[in-house]
């Protein structure tokens, strides 16, 4: 058995679907230790999003270094879409997700329709991080139709590479 692994992120901070795999620092005064890692630029503000700890500006250098690898893909997936896929989930398993793993829940049930058009049957497993009490707020705000898909664009990514140090290894 030779399983899919698919890294999950918002479409207005995509660390790997965007980012570039080179030497940066970890916070953005540039006191960290440089790691390897993918990012967008450790002077990146992101987007004020409802992702919460996924708006960071790089990715874990084991899972940056697993990705160059090959063994894990990665996809970007918009907001709306995420809250649309936690409240289908919180209608079904009673759990209101917080916004992190919403992410993950709407590449299962990406991947649940698209076995549905087939009709090949599959294991999808996805995990679930902590509840959305605190962040009833954005749901109230994803209800109401106030909440738009931010897409980073290529330029702000340009941009924000401009402080990354150039180092060749």
């Amino acid at each position: 058995m030779n399983p899919t692994i698919r890294c999950v992120e918002p479409a207005a901070c995509p660390t790997l679907t965007k980012g570039e795999y080179r030497y940066d620092f970890g916070d953005t005064a540039g006191l960290t230790p440089l790691m390897k890692m993918h990012t967008l630029g450790h002077g990146f503000i992101p987007e004020p999003i409802h992702a919460g700890g996924l708006r960071y500006h790089g990715m874990a250098p084991l899972v940056s270094h697993i990705y160059e690898l090959g063994l894990v893909e990665a996809i970007s997936i918009p907001q709306t879409e995420c809250f649309d896929s936690a409240l289908k989930f919180a209608r079904t398993e009673g759990i209101i997700p917080a916004p992190e793993p919403t992410h993950a829940l709407a590449a299962a049930i990406r991947e649940a329709m698209a076995c549905k058009e087939s009709g090949e049957e599959r294991v999808i497993l996805t995990a679930l991080c902590g509840h959305g009490h605190l962040d009833l707020a954005s749901y109230d705000k994803y209800l109401a139709g106030e909440m738009v898909d931010l897409e980073l664009s290529d330029a702000a990514i340009a941009e924000a590479m401009l402080e990354v140090p150039d180092i060749d290894m």
